[in-house]
Protein backbone atom coordinates (compact mmCIF):
# COMPACT_ATOMS: atom_id res chain seq x y z
CA UNK A 1 0.00 0.00 0.00
CA UNK A 2 1.58 3.52 -1.10
CA UNK A 3 1.32 4.98 2.22
CA UNK A 4 3.21 8.72 2.36
CA UNK A 5 5.21 9.72 5.51
CA UNK A 6 5.77 12.88 4.77
CA UNK A 7 5.23 15.82 2.16
CA UNK A 8 7.33 17.77 0.67
CA UNK A 9 6.90 21.49 0.92
CA UNK A 10 4.67 23.11 -2.25
CA UNK A 11 2.81 19.49 -2.31
CA UNK A 12 -1.11 19.28 -2.20
CA UNK A 13 -1.07 17.82 1.18
CA UNK A 14 -4.18 17.54 2.06
CA UNK A 15 -8.27 17.85 0.67
CA UNK A 16 -11.35 19.07 2.81
CA UNK A 17 -14.99 19.01 1.78
CA UNK A 18 -16.83 22.11 2.70
CA UNK A 19 -20.42 20.55 2.97
CA UNK A 20 -23.59 22.00 3.36
CA UNK A 21 -24.83 18.32 4.38
CA UNK A 22 -22.33 16.55 5.95
CA UNK A 23 -24.29 13.42 6.37
CA UNK A 24 -25.47 13.58 3.19
CA UNK A 25 -22.00 13.47 1.79
CA UNK A 26 -20.23 10.90 4.11
CA UNK A 27 -22.93 8.23 2.43
CA UNK A 28 -21.77 10.13 -1.22
CA UNK A 29 -18.50 9.52 -1.09
CA UNK A 30 -18.10 6.17 1.02
CA UNK A 31 -20.20 4.94 -1.51
CA UNK A 32 -18.53 5.99 -4.31
CA UNK A 33 -14.64 5.81 -3.67
CA UNK A 34 -15.04 2.98 -0.40
CA UNK A 35 -14.01 5.37 2.02
CA UNK A 36 -14.33 4.20 6.07
CA UNK A 37 -15.95 6.96 8.05
CA UNK A 38 -14.47 8.07 10.97
CA UNK A 39 -15.83 11.25 13.19
CA UNK A 40 -14.31 13.13 15.14
CA UNK A 41 -16.23 15.64 17.93
CA UNK A 42 -14.98 19.63 16.70
CA UNK A 43 -16.04 22.17 19.18
CA UNK A 44 -19.46 21.76 20.94
CA UNK A 45 -21.67 21.09 18.03
CA UNK A 46 -19.48 20.24 15.01
CA UNK A 47 -18.04 16.92 13.75
CA UNK A 48 -14.90 17.06 11.40
CA UNK A 49 -14.95 13.36 9.44
CA UNK A 50 -12.26 11.98 8.06
CA UNK A 51 -12.10 9.64 4.81
CA UNK A 52 -9.90 6.64 4.99
CA UNK A 53 -8.16 3.65 3.45
CA UNK A 54 -6.96 1.00 5.10
CA UNK A 55 -6.60 2.73 8.02
CA UNK A 56 -5.07 6.03 6.16
CA UNK A 57 -6.07 9.23 5.92
CA UNK A 58 -7.43 10.26 2.37
CA UNK A 59 -9.45 13.41 2.98
CA UNK A 60 -11.90 15.01 5.26
CA UNK A 61 -15.04 17.16 5.43
CA UNK A 62 -17.18 19.40 7.19
CA UNK A 63 -20.12 21.46 7.61
CA UNK A 64 -19.52 25.06 6.62
CA UNK A 65 -21.17 27.56 9.09
CA UNK A 66 -23.54 29.86 8.00
CA UNK A 67 -21.14 32.57 7.62
CA UNK A 68 -19.11 30.58 4.73
CA UNK A 69 -22.15 29.37 3.06
CA UNK A 70 -23.04 33.17 2.43
CA UNK A 71 -19.65 33.76 0.71
CA UNK A 72 -18.99 30.26 -0.87
CA UNK A 73 -21.02 27.12 -2.23
CA UNK A 74 -20.41 23.51 -1.14
CA UNK A 75 -16.59 22.94 -2.12
CA UNK A 76 -13.17 20.92 -2.02
CA UNK A 77 -10.36 22.74 -0.23
CA UNK A 78 -6.86 22.22 -1.19
CA UNK A 79 -4.23 22.68 0.93
CA UNK A 80 -0.51 23.05 -0.02
CA UNK A 81 2.16 22.33 2.28
CA UNK A 82 5.03 24.97 3.60
CA UNK A 83 7.28 24.96 6.29
CA UNK A 84 6.15 28.22 8.22
CA UNK A 85 2.56 28.87 7.83
CA UNK A 86 3.60 32.13 8.99
CA UNK A 87 6.05 33.57 6.78
CA UNK A 88 4.09 31.79 4.01
CA UNK A 89 1.20 34.03 4.72
CA UNK A 90 3.05 37.22 4.40
CA UNK A 91 4.71 36.40 1.50
CA UNK A 92 1.69 35.08 -0.01
CA UNK A 93 0.37 39.01 0.54
CA UNK A 94 3.94 40.17 -0.37
CA UNK A 95 2.75 39.31 -3.99
CA UNK A 96 -0.55 40.01 -4.53
CA UNK A 97 -2.73 37.55 -2.41
CA UNK A 98 -5.60 38.12 0.27
CA UNK A 99 -4.84 36.79 3.49
CA UNK A 100 -8.64 35.24 4.12
CA UNK A 101 -7.57 33.84 7.43
CA UNK A 102 -4.94 34.58 9.04
CA UNK A 103 -2.91 31.51 10.24
CA UNK A 104 -3.93 29.56 13.47
CA UNK A 105 -2.95 26.26 14.93
CA UNK A 106 -5.36 23.63 14.49
CA UNK A 107 -4.86 22.09 17.95
CA UNK A 108 -1.44 19.95 17.70
CA UNK A 109 -2.12 19.14 14.27
CA UNK A 110 -0.49 21.89 12.30
CA UNK A 111 -1.34 25.20 11.69
CA UNK A 112 -2.80 26.90 8.39
CA UNK A 113 -4.17 29.86 6.70
CA UNK A 114 -6.82 30.63 4.18
CA UNK A 115 -5.37 32.40 0.69
CA UNK A 116 -7.21 33.98 -2.20
CA UNK A 117 -4.73 34.25 -4.89
CA UNK A 118 -4.13 37.09 -7.03
CA UNK A 119 -7.02 36.03 -9.57
CA UNK A 120 -9.46 35.11 -6.87
CA UNK A 121 -8.69 31.31 -6.28
CA UNK A 122 -8.95 30.37 -2.77
CA UNK A 123 -6.40 27.62 -1.19
CA UNK A 124 -5.20 26.51 2.18
CA UNK A 125 -1.87 26.23 3.17
CA UNK A 126 -0.72 23.47 5.70
CA UNK A 127 2.18 23.58 8.57
CA UNK A 128 2.50 20.23 9.43
CA UNK A 129 2.87 19.08 12.93
CA UNK A 130 1.68 16.09 14.21
CA UNK A 131 -0.26 15.33 11.20
CA UNK A 132 1.04 15.31 7.46
CA UNK A 133 -1.72 15.42 5.89
CA UNK A 134 -2.92 12.67 3.38
CA UNK A 135 -1.43 9.09 4.13
CA UNK A 136 -1.87 7.08 1.18
CA UNK A 137 -1.75 7.90 -2.76
CA UNK A 138 -1.86 6.08 -5.76
CA UNK A 139 -5.00 3.74 -5.36
CA UNK A 140 -8.78 4.64 -6.20
CA UNK A 141 -10.16 7.21 -3.88
CA UNK A 142 -6.94 9.16 -3.54
CA UNK A 143 -5.85 12.88 -4.84
CA UNK A 144 -4.18 12.41 -7.83
CA UNK A 145 -3.84 15.96 -9.30
CA UNK A 146 -5.17 19.41 -9.37
CA UNK A 147 -5.80 22.70 -12.12
CA UNK A 148 -6.28 26.09 -11.22
CA UNK A 149 -8.86 27.28 -13.31
CA UNK A 150 -8.56 31.39 -13.76
CA UNK A 151 -9.16 33.87 -16.09
CA UNK A 152 -5.46 35.56 -16.10
CA UNK A 153 -2.96 32.17 -16.10
CA UNK A 154 0.30 34.09 -16.60
CA UNK A 155 -0.43 36.21 -13.59
CA UNK A 156 -1.00 33.17 -11.50
CA UNK A 157 2.00 31.38 -12.74
CA UNK A 158 3.70 34.35 -11.47
CA UNK A 159 2.29 34.32 -8.34
CA UNK A 160 2.28 30.26 -7.28
CA UNK A 161 6.41 30.20 -9.12
CA UNK A 162 7.09 32.86 -6.70
CA UNK A 163 4.93 31.63 -3.66
CA UNK A 164 5.93 27.70 -3.89
CA UNK A 165 8.79 27.87 -6.27
CA UNK A 166 6.93 25.59 -8.64
CA UNK A 167 7.63 25.02 -12.41
CA UNK A 168 4.98 26.01 -14.45
CA UNK A 169 5.48 25.49 -18.14
CA UNK A 170 4.01 24.52 -21.32
CA UNK A 171 5.24 21.42 -22.59
CA UNK A 172 6.45 20.66 -26.04
CA UNK A 173 4.14 17.60 -26.39
CA UNK A 174 1.25 19.18 -25.82
CA UNK A 175 -0.16 22.55 -28.47
CA UNK A 176 -3.20 23.03 -26.25
CA UNK A 177 -1.30 26.00 -24.43
CA UNK A 178 -2.29 24.06 -20.80
CA UNK A 179 0.28 24.70 -18.39
CA UNK A 180 2.33 21.81 -16.09
CA UNK A 181 2.54 22.69 -12.42
CA UNK A 182 6.19 20.85 -11.58
CA UNK A 183 6.93 21.34 -7.68
CA UNK A 184 10.54 19.76 -7.40
CA UNK A 185 10.60 16.80 -9.97
CA UNK A 186 6.97 15.68 -9.53
CA UNK A 187 4.45 17.14 -11.79
CA UNK A 188 1.22 17.83 -9.63
CA UNK A 189 -1.46 20.02 -11.64
CA UNK A 190 -1.70 22.12 -13.93
CA UNK A 191 -3.46 25.37 -15.38
CA UNK A 192 -6.05 25.15 -18.74
CA UNK A 193 -5.90 27.73 -21.11
CA UNK A 194 -8.47 30.63 -19.84
CA UNK A 195 -10.42 30.27 -22.79
CA UNK A 196 -10.91 26.98 -21.88
CA UNK A 197 -12.60 27.80 -18.77
CA UNK A 198 -16.35 27.94 -18.39
CA UNK A 199 -16.17 31.64 -18.28
CA UNK A 200 -20.08 32.00 -15.57
CA UNK A 201 -17.16 29.37 -13.00
CA UNK A 202 -15.84 31.72 -10.11
CA UNK A 203 -11.87 31.08 -10.31
CA UNK A 204 -10.91 27.90 -8.51
CA UNK A 205 -8.65 25.19 -8.03
CA UNK A 206 -10.39 21.88 -8.87
CA UNK A 207 -9.08 18.35 -7.47
CA UNK A 208 -8.92 14.98 -9.74
CA UNK A 209 -9.41 11.88 -7.85
CA UNK A 210 -7.79 8.44 -9.14
CA UNK A 211 -10.24 5.77 -9.99
CA UNK A 212 -10.14 2.47 -11.80
CA UNK A 213 -13.37 3.01 -13.98
CA UNK A 214 -14.26 6.73 -15.05
CA UNK A 215 -17.05 5.61 -16.95
CA UNK A 216 -18.44 3.66 -14.13
CA UNK A 217 -17.65 5.95 -11.63
CA UNK A 218 -19.42 8.55 -13.11
CA UNK A 219 -22.74 6.54 -13.76
CA UNK A 220 -22.82 5.35 -10.37
CA UNK A 221 -22.26 9.24 -9.16
CA UNK A 222 -24.90 10.11 -11.19
CA UNK A 223 -26.89 7.56 -9.55
CA UNK A 224 -25.94 8.71 -6.25
CA UNK A 225 -27.36 12.20 -7.19
CA UNK A 226 -24.40 13.89 -8.80
CA UNK A 227 -24.74 16.01 -11.39
CA UNK A 228 -22.39 15.75 -14.72
CA UNK A 229 -20.25 19.33 -16.15
CA UNK A 230 -18.17 17.00 -17.88
CA UNK A 231 -18.66 14.11 -19.48
CA UNK A 232 -16.17 10.93 -19.62
CA UNK A 233 -13.59 11.77 -22.52
CA UNK A 234 -10.12 10.52 -23.48
CA UNK A 235 -7.10 12.61 -23.66
CA UNK A 236 -4.71 10.70 -25.63
CA UNK A 237 -1.42 9.30 -23.89
CA UNK A 238 -2.81 11.36 -20.64
CA UNK A 239 -5.96 9.79 -19.72
CA UNK A 240 -9.71 9.46 -19.39
CA UNK A 241 -11.84 11.97 -17.13
CA UNK A 242 -14.85 13.06 -15.93
CA UNK A 243 -16.05 16.40 -14.04
CA UNK A 244 -18.66 16.14 -11.53
CA UNK A 245 -20.40 17.59 -8.71
CA UNK A 246 -21.92 16.08 -5.52
CA UNK A 247 -25.75 15.77 -5.16
CA UNK A 248 -24.47 19.54 -2.57
CA UNK A 249 -23.13 20.94 -5.52
CA UNK A 250 -19.22 20.44 -5.04
CA UNK A 251 -17.20 19.72 -7.97
CA UNK A 252 -14.63 17.67 -8.63
CA UNK A 253 -12.93 15.17 -11.20
CA UNK A 254 -12.38 11.79 -11.42
CA UNK A 255 -9.56 10.26 -13.53
CA UNK A 256 -7.87 7.37 -15.06
CA UNK A 257 -4.00 6.83 -16.29
CA UNK A 258 -3.35 5.91 -19.73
Amino acid sequence: MPTVEKHPAGAFTWIELASSDQHAAKHFYSDLFGYAIVDYPMGPSGIYTMFQIDGNDAGAAYTMSPQESAMVPPHWNLYIGVDNADEAAALAASLGAVVIMAPVDVGDAGRMAVIQDPTGARFNIWEPKNSIGLQITGVPGTLCWADLNTIDPEQAKAFYEGMFGWTITVSQEDSSGYLHIKNGEEFIGGIPPADQRDPDAPPQWLIYFHVTDVDATAEKAKEHGARTYMEPITMERVGRMAVLADPQGATFAIYTPA
